[in-house]
């Protein structure tokens, strides 16, 4: 049984589902079948807010080395989320929906600069708003950004989409046996090292101020929508 239809809903994008079936870039096909989905959601009355990831074009964690500081690094990585917001924004757009592209690093000739009050100003008059740039600050991943983001808007969920359906109790690719759980606890979600299906810091955050984050695939026509009326075929962690 489900909860209560959420509000205002942040979705958490990887860059690595937004490469498609290209592998790396941009796949343009997924993007256009990920506004129809978000569409679906918007059209219920929920608000949306898409955080994305950048990991099709850089990865600042490897990146770094050889010369190139960390910190360079991270920042490289957040011009790859910018990368990913542009192309969403203008198919979004495409599709009929009025979306805002906002970045976390000073970028106004293609973005315009992310504060608390105008994110809210468009999420109020129905605009998606699309947030690249991650945090702004170096050694913190996409999904802590996600996290705070969610919390400074009074989102009322977190939407990790993932390629796989959930919390596992083991990893599902290497034990056939894995059993999926659907609810899993804060504490248990942080000390398990067994699960990794988002960044420590980021469940830390969302645990020390209450908000449910829901792992699941995104992958599926309708699973956007089912998640957001709280139904989600995935895991919850809270």
């Amino acid at each position: 049984m489900g909860t209560a239809p959420y509000k205002r809903i942040l979705l958490k994008l990887s860059g690595e589902q937004l490469a498609g079936k290209t592998g790396g870039g941009f796949d343009a096909e997924f993007g256009a079948w990920l506004a129809k989905e978000i569409k679906k959601v918007t059209d219920s009355g929920a608000q949306m807010v898409v955080m994305v990831g950048g990991g099709n074009y850089a990865r600042g964690e490897q990146l770094a080395g050889h010369g190139i500081k960390r910190v360079t690094a991270d920042q490289i990585g957040m011009l790859g989320t910018m990368m990913n917001g542009l192309a969403l924004t203008d198919i979004f757009e495409s599709q009929g929906i009025k979306t805002r592209c906002l970045s976390s690093i000073f970028a106004e000739q293609v973005a315009e600069s992310f504060t608390h009050r105008l994110a809210n100003k468009h999420l109020e008059k129905g605009r998606v708003v699309i947030t690249v740039g991650g945090i702004g600050r170096p050694y913190l991943t996409t999904d802590t950004a996600a996290v705070s983001l969610a919390l400074e808007l009074d989102c009322d969920v977190v939407l990790k989409a993932t390629k796989v359906d959930g919390v596992y109790d083991k990893d599902p690719e290497k034990f056939p046996d894995a059993v999926k759980l659907d609810h899993v606890e804060f504490q248990k979600a942080v000390a398990d090292d067994s699960i990794k299906v988002m960044d420590k810091a980021a469940m830390g955050l969302a645990m020390e101020h209450g908000l449910s984050l829901v792992v699941f695939d995104a992958m599926h026509d309708d699973a956007l929508l089912k998640s957001a009326q709280g139904h989600t075929t995935g895991t919850t962690i809270g």
